[in-house]
């Protein structure tokens, strides 16, 4: 599968435990040579205001968080677009499911999830998306934006069960019937991260999920880097997703 990854995502831009020093590379260390590694290219002005404020836009960059938060939006693009051919993963920091149109908390600045994904509809390569937002916390931002939307549907799996979240999760992909799938992937839902809900195998589970409900209706799937703050597991558990978003399911007739 192809990753999209850059360098600079390496740096840390915060104090904030999105931006830990050694979290990316507790990521890379395990998806090295599992993978094909893309460069990320930064999102144009343009693509960013086709979803945030121009004061929120002046805001991250008084922040001196532009550069970064651009890239990290640009790199989801390129998983988004790769995504409408093969399923591919956004390795990108800062995260964005928290960032709304006009402002932003949790770690968050732009939304990289709304971005992408109205990239692709305002360049009519998609009619239809759903967003399966499987962080531990509630993907406001992605809401606040995109559930205004007539194209796209975003799900957050709010169960604290494992085996009713899975259930959720089951249910809401045998539904699914769209051009393309993005998974906000948080992965601080784990045992040993924040949430202590889900196992490493779950992660794969739901890979499996997503890959079979694209494969089902004729679309694909991408998935962007959110939470997840256990450097220990981190790696291990985007691999266990990026598996089983390489399975294929039963594709459509």
């Amino acid at each position: 599968m192809k990753v999209v990854f850059h360098k600079d995502f390496y740096k840390v831009y915060t104090s904030d435990p999105a931006s830990a020093y050694g979290r990316m590379e507790a990521i890379v260390d395990v998806l090295d040579g599992e993978v094909e590694f893309v460069t990320a290219e930064p999102a144009s002005e343009e693509q960013i205001r086709a979803v945030h404020h121009c004061r929120h836009i002046e805001y991250v960059k008084n922040q001196r968080l532009y550069e970064i938060s651009a890239l990290a939006a640009g790199g989801a693009i390129q998983a988004a677009g790769i995504g409408l051919t093969e399923p591919a993963f956004g390795l990108i920091r800062p995260p964005g499911h928290h960032a709304s149109a006009q402002s932003c908390w949790g770690f968050c600045y732009f939304n990289n999830m709304s971005i992408a994904l109205e990239t692709l509809k305002n360049e009519n390569k998609i009619s239809s998306a759903y967003v399966l937002d499987i962080d531990l916390h509630y993907g406001d931002g992605n809401v606040n934006i995109l559930g205004k939307k007539d194209y796209v549907k975003v799900f957050n799996v709010e169960a604290r069960d494992r085996k009713k979240y899975m259930l959720e999760v089951a249910l809401q992909m045998d539904r699914c019937n769209v051009d393309i799938i993005g998974i906000s992937a948080g992965f601080d839902n784990h045992m040993e991260d924040w949430g202590g809900v889900l196992s490493t195998d779950d992660y794969e589970e739901i890979g499996r999920l997503v890959r079979a409900a694209a494969d089902r209706s004729g679309g694909s799937c991408f998935a962007i880097l959110e939470g997840g703050y256990n450097h220990k597991v981190l790696g291990y558990n985007a691999l266990a997703l990026i598996h089983g978003m390489s399975t294929p399911g039963n594709k459509k007739k």
